[in-house]
This record gives C-alpha cells, sequence and structure tokens, in this order.
C-alpha cells in the first residue's frame, strides 16, 4: 500500500494492492506513428480498500487528451434496452427532469431520454431538482468518489432515482479482466459495496439488471431510503460470494494478468508458422493488454480501429500502428485478435474481407479462441 493512500469514498487508510501492471502508458495518450518510443509511463496499481471494500486506482498518471472513439452499434443498441427499461420501471417518464453525468464510453443518451419527453438540466442544477440522475459510466472517471456520490444524491428531488450504469468488478474477478484497470479510470465498484457507499449518502440500491455487455454489465437504480429487491439481492449475493471484498480471491486478477505472457508466446507460434496476426479495436482496455504483455510490430502488424482520430497513431508503449480498416483488411492477416468480443457480429459484418480472404478471427476467452469461419466468406 502507497503510504499516502487514502480512500477515494471512504478516507479510509486501511487496506491491500491487489494488482499491479507496473509501469504503463496512460491508454488516452496514443502518438502518432512513428514518435520515438519509449513513452512517458506510470505506475498502474488497484488498491481494495478495508474499510469500504472500494477497489480503485491506486495512483493516477497526469491528463492527457481523450481521444474520440465511434461508438459501436452493440453499445448503442444496449443504450437503447437501458433507457426502455428505465422506461417500463416509470423513472424515464414525460415532463420529468434528468440530469446526466456521461463519460466517453459511448454517446451520451440525453437525446433518448428527451425524445421520451423528458426535460434536461446540466451538473449546474438546484439541489433537489432532478427526477432522475443518470450516469453512464461517470463515475468511474471521478478521483474524488465521495464528493461525487454526493453531488449525483443532492441532484435528485424528493422520490427521485440515481441510475447507474456501470462494469462490477464481480465481473473483472470472474473472468480475470485484469485489463479493465487503467489510468483515469478511478473506482472499481462491486454491488455491495456501492450499495453501502450509497447509504452513507441517504440513498439504497433498489434494482440491478445484468446485461452482457463487456462480460457483464450493471444498470443499477437507487432511491432514498431503498432496500434491493429479491433478483437484486440474489446479485448481491453472486458478488459476496465471489469475495468482491476478499484481497485473497481478488489475487486472481494478479493471477490473470501474470498470464498475459501466454498471449506473446501464442503470437510467437503464429509467427513461426508463418502467419501474420493483427488486432481490432484501439480501445482503452487493449492498451493495458498490448503493454503487459510486451507486444511489438513484430509479431503484432497492426490494430485496426474505426475512429479517424485514432488511425495513423501507435498503441501507446509499443510500436504496434493503429490503421483504419480498410488498410487492416489490405494487410490480409491471418488472424485478427478482437479486444472487444461483444463487437465480433458487427465488425465481421463489416469487414467480410478478412474471411473471404482465408483470415480467422480470434477473441480471448481468456487465451486465443479461434471463431468458427462464416460459411459463405470463408475459402477453407
Amino acid at each position: 500500500m502507497a503510504e499516502d493512500m487514502r480512500c477515494r469514498s471512504c478516507r479510509g487508510g486501511r487496506g491491500t494492492t491487489i494488482l499491479d501492471l507496473g509501469e504503463q502508458p496512460p491508454w488516452d495518450r496514443m502518438p502518432w506513428a512513428g514518435t520515438p518510443l519509449p513513452d512517458p509511463a506510470f505506475p498502474l496499481r488497484m488498491w481494495l480498500c478495508a474499510d469500504c471494500g472500494l477497489a480503485q486506482l491506486e495512483t493516477d498518471a497526469e491528463v492527457a487528451e481523450e481521444l474520440p472513439g465511434v461508438e459501436a452499434r452493440a453499445v448503442a443498441e444496449h443504450s437503447d434496452r437501458a433507457v426502455g427499461r428505465l422506461a417500463r420501471e416509470g423513472v424515464v417518464r414525460p415532463g420529468a427532469t434528468v440530469v446526466e453525468f456521461g463519460s466517453p464510453h459511448g454517446e451520451s443518451w440525453l437525446s433518448r431520454l428527451t425524445a421520451r419527453g423528458m426535460a434536461a438540466a446540466g451538473h449546474d442544477a438546484p439541489t433537489g431538482h432532478a427526477d432522475l440522475v443518470i450516469d453512464f459510466y461517470g463515475l468511474l472517471h471521478e478521483p474524488d468518489q465521495d464528493a461525487a456520490l454526493r453531488r449525483r444524491a443532492e441532484l435528485l428531488a424528493p422520490g427521485g432515482t440515481l441510475a447507474l450504469q456501470l462494469l462490477p468488478l464481480g465481473t473483472l474477478l470472474r473472468d480475470g479482466q485484469w485489463y479493465d484497470l487503467r489510468h483515469g479510470h478511478y473506482a472499481y465498484w462491486s454491488l455491495p459495496a456501492l450499495d453501502a457507499a450509497l447509504r452513507r449518502h441517504g440513498l439504497g440500491v433498489h434494482r440491478a439488471w445484468w446485461y452482457p455487455m463487456a462480460g457483464g454489465t450493471l444498470l443499477v437504480t437507487a432511491r432514498a431510503g431503498a432496500e434491493p429487491d429479491g433478483e437484486t439481492r440474489r446479485l448481491l449475493r453472486e458478488e459476496d460470494e465471489l469475495g468482491v471484498t476478499d484481497p485473497a480471491r481478488l489475487a486472481g486478477l494478479q493471477a490473470a494478468a501474470d498470464r498475459a505472457h501466454d498471449l506473446r508466446d501464442w503470437l510467437g507460434a503464429e509467427r513461426a508458422a508463418g502467419r501474420t496476426v493483427a488486432g481490432y479495436g484501439a480501445a482503452s482496455r487493449a492498451v493495458p493488454l498490448v503493454c503487459h504483455a510486451g507486444l511489438r510490430a513484430d509479431l503484432f502488424a497492426a490494430v485496426g480501429d474505426a475512429s479517424p482520430a485514432k488511425q495513423g497513431r501507435r498503441m501507446p508503449g509499443t510500436d504496434v500502428p493503429i490503421v483504419s480498416p480498410a488498410e487492416l483488411a489490405e494487410l490480409r492477416p491471418d488472424r485478427v485478435v478482437l479486444f472487444l468480443a461483444e463487437l465480433a457480429g458487427e465488425v465481421r459484418a463489416a469487414l467480410p474481407e478478412i474471411e473471404s480472404a482465408g483470415g480467422r478471427w480470434v477473441v480471448l476467452d481468456p487465451g486465443p479462441r479461434l471463431l468458427t469461419p462464416e460459411p459463405s466468406l470463408s475459402t477453407g
């Protein structure tokens, strides 16, 4: 534990470092291709508070530019489902007031909400103003979690609802998603720890719904004095049983990270077999994976990405270039590692050239797993 570490939520100072990825460059600092290495790097560690159970970024890097991405169809469809769920719950309704805390991880939900008759207000809205406060991965980006939760609670009108979308710590632990730790992402809430923190601000988790996005995403609603319903109590129990507040159980994240060399070994075997391997999706979660595995362009030819702002740059900490989808197809790679497995359907449809040329898509599950070729596209 860092000597000056204090919990970003309860201000406690007792805790344990549960995941250490060493020195890593910030994920949002993507240099132009050809920029000399090495890149500036900073410690990347996850710390667990023994007092409140919040897993959090231990120390941060300097703030850098945040390159805009292109919202995937799967993310947009999930947002539609989430807003539809809130409408069925009666918290999205005509005439109600909404305040949104958004993030770079998808488009704002405000247009969906105002289309249903809601009135949008800003973060500087008066205390007690909002019938609904939406947090779309926004909490993840708040250095001071206690202040952030307090402000969201203060904005709620009597009877109002706080709705948060988050990737819970239980998903990371269950699936070994250690690469979701990155600079600028300050808090990794488990559902039990979040419920306890909200109660310090007069709220309680009421409902939680699980969605398959990113391995297992939660949409959570909280209200003043609320108690969880039966399904939400089941989700709370599941996370408790996983050990989301137990440092010994959370050590599984470090064990998974220490197996990152398996990807490098697989790439070496592919190269020895004469096959070219590339990747798709220069997403934030790809950066710690590429860096911790020590990937270089001699093993990993390029990473394709649909964002024009990222094309022509390179992955932080390595010489692997970021190219357009068309340029990726022109490389005729034998294997393409898809860093966001949930995008497989839309990416394969957008780039049929990969499989029509005999290439194969690969997901990390957790090790490399080849997807079955589309029969109409494969030449094999």
